[in-house]
């Protein structure tokens, strides 16, 4: 099966008042359907600039983005919006709106002029909120919910684009434990299930590596990428995350804490 996403030699950043300040460059890889990719690497090291350019919400200066075989500069903004979801780290103030209506705005991509939902349109979204579970949040309202609800009704929100690629910026973050596995767990199911292409960035490395499919591993020098199995097994992941008063354990996946004596 064909990659949904390739990746060639990419660099991102961002503009500033005086030009253009590089965050990442030269980074090649690939995404495939029905998989859940993790995305890891150190605070600053560029993983939500690499999410928000991958989304086109940020250009490239360098390299090349093909989605479905299509270079992303090719799309329109209406052909992307049916391409690619998006779940950001941040909370927007979406005002009185209820579960419901926040969920049918995922259908704007496929709406008119006026944005208003049709009978099919209604049926994704009563389908979407049965799929992920969430009947009994539909009618409250948006501003009453936990960060872990929160969550579930922004992928269901991105659920109903239809979108072949769904990426997620830090969708565990500032959750409890249980949480953060329900969501990885519904993230997998999502992938497993319907085929979608699931991208997410992550600090949560112990559920990445028991979870996910595939692991991108992002540092200034680079990406390095492979399954949990192969990363552990060849001391990438223990160079990567080494650190003072810790130990890897390749065996279980596991960082000990050293004691100090």
């Amino acid at each position: 099966m064909a990659p949904t996403v390739e990746i060639h030699d990419l660099s991102g950043g961002y503009k500033t008042r005086t030009g253009f300040k590089p965050i990442f460059e030269h980074l090649s890889g690939a995404l495939s359907g029905g998989e859940l990719t993790c995305l890891l690497g150190a605070n600053g090291v560029g993983k939500s600039t690499l999410l928000r350019t991958l989304c086109g919400f940020l250009p490239k200066p360098a390299g090349e983005i093909r989605i479905l075989g299509k270079a992303i500069d090719a799309y329109s903004e209406k052909e992307l919006a049916r391409t690619i979801g998006i779940v950001l780290t941040e909370r927007p103030n979406v005002g009185d709106l209820s579960v419901t209506e926040l969920i049918g705005l995922g259908r704007s991509p496929y709406t008119g002029f006026w944005g208003r939902l049709n009978a099919t349109d209604e049926a994704v979204v009563k389908n979407v909120i049965s799929r992920i579970k969430i009947e009994e949040l539909a009618d409250r309202q948006v501003l009453t919910l936990s960060d872990g609800e929160w969550q579930k009704v922004m992928i269901a929100k991105t659920l109903a684009q239809e979108t072949p690629l769904i990426c997620l910026d830090e969708p565990t973050a500032f959750l409890d434990f249980p949480s953060k596995v329900e969501i990885m767990h519904l993230l997998l199911d999502l992938a497993r299930r319907a085929g979608k292409t699931v991208f997410l960035s992550t600090h949560d490395l112990e559920l990445a590596l028991q979870i996910a499919d595939t692991l991108w591993l992002m540092s200034k020098n680079g990406m390095t990428i492979g399954t949990p199995d192969e990363l552990r097994m060849n001391g990438s992941i223990e160079n990567f995350f080494r650190c003072e008063g810790a130990v890897f354990d390749r065996g279980t996946g596991i960082f000990r804490i050293v004691k100090p004596v």
